[in-house]
């Protein structure tokens, strides 16, 4: 009665362990609030409103470029160019996502224990047996088996699942640190684009600049001949061309760090990137704004931030669950015989099954200090979600502000420059009438200068601030094209 009472027990375990695979204990994940306002603080410049009023619809972020090509927003064809480069060669995006399908992968790995693990170890073993005191002989005998062994550990209490959802919330964050380094590497290579284009700028300035005040020198050296001038004119004439040829020369070497920078982002060494020179033009594009609650959804480094938030969620389960039995379920079967001709006959099969129940009695606190542990790691993510969501609307306020406060001062450094230019010309023509010092010219000189310097770096700052308010944005990336399910777990091979 016994031997048939086994085999009932066993199917009742095993019934049991199917029933209540779904059960799972610890906290149910809730993604985390965070406070947003209704509107960003700062509006958008005076050119931004007359692009709203021609026909831009701020509600769309993601109107104006397809699938995250914002740079298009500039229509800059070499600016494209290179930036098509950057998901494609650059390495530190390349290191992002090897990173992701190292995530991918694990996740596999954490989802393999909801299955039974299958092994077969055939063997062929030859021995003596024990000789007995009464028999000095002995014979060597040859022992087959062909073993196939089955175990499998039922999730009763969803830690595996917990396991495996932590980990496919992980892969989930690496894919959007794929998206933030491609973002964050873009906008950099857009700005240093600029940042290159605004030297050029500077330099054309300057290359004018030159010339005038070679004009003044001439000027001033047939006026010291003629004696209507005295020699302390020509140097002050001979010291502003010096320094405005120095300063044209200085601009070289900050132009060829951003070049060298730009070509390490497209994953190229410096000597193989020559940028040809080109002034910027025109003003920064109007770029569309949405609301702050959109940030949640366009912004990849915040979606990290809230997968890293479930993933702990999970970690806390898996803690918890340590508090409760363990149920091991293993079976072998095959066949063993003494002789190669009987040992894959029906008589030498064999087969053997069992359970196993584990529970941990005491352990002086250790399962009550994993879970604290836990819910402190939980705790920390949620704040570091909610601090990059708080930085997202910094980040966006503050190039707005920029993006407005330049435009109201690049409107005054215009009217900077015509006024400094008509005062060059009066002091100018009072110099040749000799009703003024050359030290007149000189002083009209140096504030045209600086002003028309102002200028063109101003527009190369308002372009920068435009590319860092679209990088603020999320550069048209959502939420959605972040993998789900089944595709954040790396397919076995």
């Amino acid at each position: 009665m016994t031997e048939r009472r086994r085999p009932i027990g066993v199917k009742v375990l095993v019934v049991l362990a199917l029933t209540t695979v779904g059960c799972a204990v610890g906290p149910m994940y809730k993604q985390p609030s965070a406070a947003l306002p209704t509107a960003f603080k700062e509006q958008p410049p005076v050119n931004f409103k007359e692009a709203e009023s021609a026909g831009w619809k701020q509600s769309r972020p993601a109107d104006s470029y397809e699938k995250g090509r914002w740079w298009e927003l500039y229509d800059e064809a070499a600016l494209n160019a290179l930036e098509e480069q950057v998901s494609v060669s650059n390495q530190n995006v390349a290191q992002a996502e090897a990173q992701y399908r190292q995530a991918r992968a694990a996740a596999g790995v954490a989802r393999a224990p909801l299955f039974p693990t299958v092994t077969v170890t055939p063997a062929i073993t030859a021995g003596t047996p024990t000789v007995s005191r009464t028999d000095s002989t002995a014979s060597s005998r040859t022992g087959y088996t062909l073993p196939v062994d089955v175990s499998w550990e039922p999730d009763l209490w969803g830690s595996i699942r917990r396991g495996a959802t932590a980990s496919r919330a992980t892969a989930e964050a690496m894919a959007a640190n794929v998206a933030n380094a491609r973002l964050l590497y873009q906008a950099e290579l857009a700005q240093d684009y600029f940042g290159v284009h605004g030297i050029d700028g500077e330099v054309e300035l300057l290359t004018r600049t030159q010339a005038s005040y070679e004009e003044y020198l001439a000027l001033t050296r047939n006026r010291f001949s003629a004696g209507v001038a005295s020699d302390l004119d020509v140097a002050q004439a001979e010291a502003q061309l010096y320094a405005v040829q120095a300063q044209l020369m200085d601009l070289g070497v900050q132009r060829a760090a951003f070049e060298h920078a730009i070509a390490i982002l497209i994953g190229k060494a410096p000597a193989e990137l020559t940028i040809p020179p080109a002034a910027l033009r025109g003003s920064p594009p109007p770029v569309p704004l949405g609301v702050p609650s959109e940030l949640l959804e366009r912004r990849p480094d915040i979606a990290s931030a809230e997968r890293q938030v479930a993933a702990a969620n999970e970690q806390i389960g898996i803690a918890m669950a340590a508090f409760y039995p363990n149920l091991s379920l293993t079976g072998s079967a095959g066949f063993a015989s003494s002789t190669l001709a009987q040992w894959l006959t029906w008589p030498s099969r064999f087969w053997s099954v069992g359970p196993q129940l584990a529970a941990t009695l005491f352990d002086a606190g250790r399962r009550r200090g994993i879970v604290a542990q836990q819910q402190a790691a939980y705790d920390a993510t949620v704040a570091a979600y909610r601090q990059t969501v708080l930085t997202a609307m910094q980040q966006v306020e503050d190039n707005l502000a920029a993006l407005r406060i330049l435009s109201g001062e690049a409107d005054k450094v215009q009217q900077t420059v015509q006024s400094a230019n008509r005062a060059l010309d009066i002091s100018a023509a009072q110099y040749r009438a000799g009703t003024a010092s050359y030290l007149t010219v000189i002083s009209s000189q140096a504030t045209l200068l600086s002003a028309n310097v102002t200028a063109v770096t101003l527009l190369t700052r308002r372009l920068t601030a435009s590319v860092l308010l679209i990088d603020a944005l999320g550069g048209g990336w959502t939420t959605s094209q972040l993998p789900t399910g089944q595709q954040a777990i790396a397919p076995p091979r």
